[in-house]
């Protein structure tokens, strides 16, 4: 399994992915033009020296060398809310007491705003269901921090993903029918995409400014504030052990969390080196994403590999997936942080 940039050809596989990934995947709208138009953004992004940071953003595909088939996607948005206005809803407290009548409450309340405005975004993380085993989905999110911590500059300081929130298979979002579909008088589906294709100035134009108190709202939407969807339970828990938090943002349409961590703080930048790479005839040692070190020629993959005091032991079928050869650098990181 190998990790590249997307390429022009790979749009009617993408297309055929984001159908796969339904409802709720923002960023993954079987929708052709946009899918074309995120492609051309990514290879315009590759081949820029310094792009504007507004408009830059990166698709990797996961691919499998032995069919050629693309099983799996992922991207990064370097700059969010830069042209369009980010909004989440922070999850906060408002206090009401009264010390006479003996009355002290605690009250939840959603407060619409755009504070993540200029951070860079993990997104549009999918993986076809046969290919989630063998370490395949760790591949697909964390190749992306490699590739973010050898080219850093790129990159705001501050890594943001909104996690898919709680639907059903219908694509029914128990939030949004509680609340957003009272200001916008459409589905779920249909909202979410037009937020994915830009046209967001009807946030800003329906929805209430003031403080929601979720106390108002049923209880099925209150109890997914902050959730995610079953499918990204595994990628909330990855983005954790790499030093992600939750700090109380959420989605506006399905209430999905928003979690952060700050690029050099992610473990995989953090703990991530630079080895030459040696050959040797039969793997041996633990699990280590590998790199490349390139931006055009990105390419990453899982390798049974042990350090030396002075390098990366790879077998050769390793130095071929990633396009090197034996003695240039590579990147790498222990795939897990108990490695």
């Amino acid at each position: 399994m190998l990790i590249r940039p997307i390429e022009t050809e790979d749009l009617p596989e993408l297309l055929a992915l984001a159908k796969e990934a339904g409802v709720g995947v923002t960023t993954l709208q079987a929708n052709p033009e946009r899918l074309s138009a995120r492609i051309l953004a990514s290879e315009t992004s590759l081949n820029t020296a310094a792009p504007d940071a507004a408009d830059a953003s990166y698709v990797f595909v996961l691919e499998d060398e032995l069919t050629g088939k693309i099983v799996g996607t992922s991207g990064i948005e370097v700059a969010v809310g830069m042209h369009e206005t980010w909004y989440n809803y922070r999850v906060g407290i408002n206090v009401h007491a009264s010390r006479e009548l003996g009355i002290y409450k605690q009250l939840e309340t959603l407060f619409l705003n755009s504070d993540m405005t200029g951070s860079s975004e993990l997104c549009s993380l999918f993986l076809l269901p046969h290919y989630r085993k063998d370490g395949n989905g760790s591949l697909l999110s964390k190749a992306r921090f490699l590739f973010m911590a050898e080219h850093s500059a790129r990159f705001s300081h501050r890594i943001i993903a909104e996690m898919r929130g709680i639907s059903d298979e219908e694509g029914r979002s128990p939030f949004w029918e509680s609340l957003g579909r009272h200001f916008f008088r459409m589905d779920f589906a249909r909202a979410d995409f037009l937020s994915y294709v830009g046209s967001k100035s009807f946030i800003a134009e329906l929805m209430p400014q003031h403080p929601i108190y979720t106390c108002f709202l049923p209880e099925e939407a209150r109890q997914v504030i902050g959730e995610v969807h079953a499918a990204t339970r595994p990628a909330r828990a990855m983005l954790e052990a790499e030093g992600f938090h939750y700090q109380g943002y959420v989605d506006i349409f399905d209430a999905g969390p928003t979690l952060e961590c700050e690029l050099e703080q992610v473990r995989a930048v953090r703990a991530s080196d630079c080895y030459e790479a040696q050959p040797v005839s039969t793997e041996a040692g633990i699990p280590w994403l590998v790199s490349n070190r390139q931006l055009l020629g990105f390419r990453c993959v899982i390798a049974i590999a042990q350090k030396t005091d002075s390098g990366l032991q790879l077998t050769q079928l390793v130095l071929d997936q990633l396009g090197i050869a034996a003695g240039d650098s590579v990147r790498a990181v222990p795939l897990s942080a108990r490695g």
